[in-house]
């Protein structure tokens, strides 16, 4: 299991929202790539980073920040956010992302998706986040009619790396994981799945360690560890000690 660190960009600063609503943003630090740094030097090896006016506006908004995290971290990256056309998948990859997360146009352009884990193999992940089950997209400003499985599956065989599945209700609040909607669609595809929303605390972690939880390949943590909710070292040792009895 990976546990990813989330660090959120809006106008350039590292935030974290509530229920993915803009207007209820907390600035958790002024600089991103000196978050990125303390969790590198937590011990993490991952890193989650969402570009918030990015998923607004259809197109990089952050890129600086990101910019500033890649030069200054040597983290195995993850990046999400505005990410519509091979053009701006093909820039991020080149600059040193290791994987980027489509979520918008995995809904209204799913040959975009196929045709970039075909050229970029393991490095392209979907990003589906639900709110009531159906899947929300313009960074989570607008409803879909389609579930969350609906869209997962038409990427089975498209060599796609990972779902990262998000409950909207959740996410910012530190209700605890819905694991049970997260593991029910594991269950039902192929592609390994990252849970996110509302990791709160290190009862999550060990829920996430369960042998029912096997398939989900992490999880993403958010709010808990800006707020000491989730100690980064018991966290990690939990996986280590996990990894090592397995």
């Amino acid at each position: 299991m990976i546990l990813f660190p989330a660090i959120d960009l809006k106008e350039g600063l590292a935030v974290r929202l509530q229920q993915g609503d803009m207007a209820r943003a907390t600035v958790f630090h002024r600089d991103p790539a000196a978050q990125a740094q303390a969790f590198e030097l937590q011990g993490f090896k991952h890193l989650h980073v969402v570009d918030l006016d990015g998923a607004f506006a259809g197109k990089p908004m952050n890129g600086d920040a990101v910019d500033r995290i890649l030069e200054t971290v040597g983290l195995c990256l993850q990046l999400g956010g505005g990410i519509r056309d091979m053009a701006t998948i093909d820039a991020w990859l080149s600059k040193g992302v290791n994987r980027v997360i489509i979520g918008t146009a995995a809904v209204r352009n799913p040959a975009l998706v196929k045709d970039a884990a075909k050229n970029y193999p393991g490095r392209i992940a979907v990003g589906l986040d639900a709110r009531d089950g159906k899947v929300a997209v313009q960074g989570w400003a607008e409803t879909s009619e389609l579930s969350a499985l609906d869209i997962a599956r038409r990427f089975e065989d498209a060599c796609v790396a990972a779902i990262i599945y998000t409950d909207v209700t959740r996410d910012g609040m530190l209700k605890g994981l819905n694991l049970d909607a997260t593991v029910a669609l594991a269950d039902a595809i192929s592609i390994p799945v990252v849970a996110s929303g509302g990791l709160a605390s290190i009862d999550d972690i060990k829920a996430m360690l369960e042998p029912r939880a096997k398939k989900l390949q992490g999880a993403i943590a958010g709010r808990a560890l800006y707020d000491g909710r989730l100690d980064a070292a018991e966290a990690l040792k939990l996986i280590r000690d996990a990894r090592a009895a397995a």
